[in-house]
């Protein structure tokens, strides 16, 4: 058996999410559709980095399956994205070894999500960006992201949904906010994340935007515990799975010893 790795790419909006679901279009089912194809109706089950609800999109989303099929990589990308509609695509395959795992071997996530800032919203755009009209404060968001750089219990940050057991403490790497003409591009990385952390994390740097909070108030927050004290979970439209890092082999090989 072999274990091949793939990175996708997908546009979210025509999407239930990326887990299949019965009666629902989803990521995971066409892909493992095409996969069976491939397999001659052979049932073929992927592995993913982590799941995306309905309306996130990715550009650099990792899955790995095990197949019997000796193929040369550019062949399965070719034969995958053959079978493929045009709002998902494989961009690149690799073979690895069977240490690696696409959630489990994960070293490093990142999310970016983009809000659009001016008076009228972009019609082409509204699948793939936040419309937000109001004038926001951008000095006072970046203050806000630097407190929530480092290790953390995200509880207040975690939709009440989560189905996490134990521990919600994550490490945040890096968080940062940066206006680009129209546009204002919020860029997380960390170690993991929790159920719609992201979008929660940008509703509450938006409401310190526009005065509604302090940058000094993220702190008091984390503190909480309580998802209670934010608002609502802002729309999936404007976030992005933007890039999964993994540990190299030589890593992998030295943390199982």
């Amino acid at each position: 058996m072999e274990r091949i790795k793939c990175t996708i790419t997908y546009d979210g909006s025509g999407f239930a999410g990326f887990q299949v679901q019965p009666d629902h279009r989803t990521v995971q089912g066409l892909l493992e559709k095409a996969l069976s194809k491939i397999h001659k109706g052979e049932t073929i089950r992927i592995q993913a980095s982590g799941r995306t609800d309905t309306g996130v999109h990715a550009i650099g989303q990792v899955i790995h399956f095990d197949t019997a099929l000796i193929i040369p990589e550019k062949n399965w990308k070719q034969a995958i994205n053959t079978l493929l509609p045009d709002d998902v695509r494989v961009v690149n395959v690799e073979k690895v070894d069977n240490a690696f795992h696409a959630r489990y071997s994960v070293k490093q996530k990142e999310y970016h999500y983009i809000v659009l800032n001016r008076e009228d919203p972009d019609v082409f755009r509204r699948d793939y960006v936040l419309y937000f009209p109001r004038r926001l404060d951008i000095a006072s968001i970046q203050a806000a992201c630097k407190h929530l750089e480092g290790t953390h219990d995200f509880t207040t940050f975690s939709s009440a949904k989560s189905s996490v057991k134990g521990s919600k403490v994550r490490t945040l790497f890096h968080a940062s906010c940066r206006k680009k003409e129209d546009d204002i591009e919020f860029v997380f990385r960390g170690s993991g994340f929790l159920y719609n952390m992201v979008r929660i994390m940008v509703s509450a740097l938006l409401d310190v935007g526009i005065g509604k909070r302090k940058p000094e108030d993220i702190p008091a927050l984390l503190e909480a515990r309580e998802r209670g004290q934010l608002g609502k979970t802002i729309s999936p439209k404007g976030l992005y799975l933007w890039e999964v890092s993994y540990e190299e082999e030589g890593e992998r090989n030295h943390t199982e010893n």
